[in-house]
């Protein structure tokens, strides 16, 4: 298998598309509190490079882990899901 199958893959919504070949994409998880075991909703922001610029606000995107490409940049974009409505 090689190495490049072996990367982090996730999958969420994207929510800002105003960079240039760049958009911002919200994960959400549920995790159970610690303590309490009661059900939370986090979510993390993830910056990811779209090198076409195909993405939309709303779509459902595949994002990759890949080399540092800015200061906050660490994912790609692999493939659009679902295009928003």
């Amino acid at each position: 298998m090689s190495e490049r199958n072996l990367r982090k893959t996730r999958v969420g919504k994207v929510v800002s598309n105003k960079m240039d070949k760049t958009i911002v994409v919200a994960i959400a998880d549920n995790v159970a509190h610690p303590l309490y075991k009661k059900i939370i909703k986090r979510t993390v922001k993830l910056k990811a490079h779209d090198e076409n610029n195909v993405c939309n606000i709303g779509d459902k995107v595949e994002v990759m882990e890949t080399r540092p490409l800015s200061k906050d940049k660490r994912w790609r974009l692999v493939r659009v899901i679902e295009q928003a409505k």
